[in-house]
């Protein structure tokens, strides 16, 4: 499974109860339209945090990078890079 179907199939099961997650488009702004709230973002960066052990407290987060299933895909990618580069340097 990709990484953003996994991403949207969480979003779509934990938000969406009863959506089809191939109707969760990955550009749809999911601040702007209701999805997701600033306390169920909380709630998504706990989530991301613990399924693709990203360090969430190393990194500078910005709410950007959560507004679209596509920036959080991108967001969970550049977090990889970084943790692998810095695990490459110890």
């Amino acid at each position: 499974m990709s990484l953003e179907r996994e991403i949207t199939e969480h979003i779509v099961s934990t938000y969406l109860h009863g959506t089809p997650a191939d109707e969760l488009e990955p550009s749809l702004d999911l601040f702007d339209s209701g999805v997701v709230s600033s306390l169920q973002l909380l709630e998504l960066i706990e989530w991301l945090r613990g399924r693709y052990a990203i360090p969430v407290d190393d990194l500078a987060l910005s709410p950007r990078s959560f507004r679209s299933v596509t920036a959080i895909r991108e967001f969970v990618e550049h977090a990889q890079q970084l943790s692998y580069a810095r695990a490459d340097g110890d």
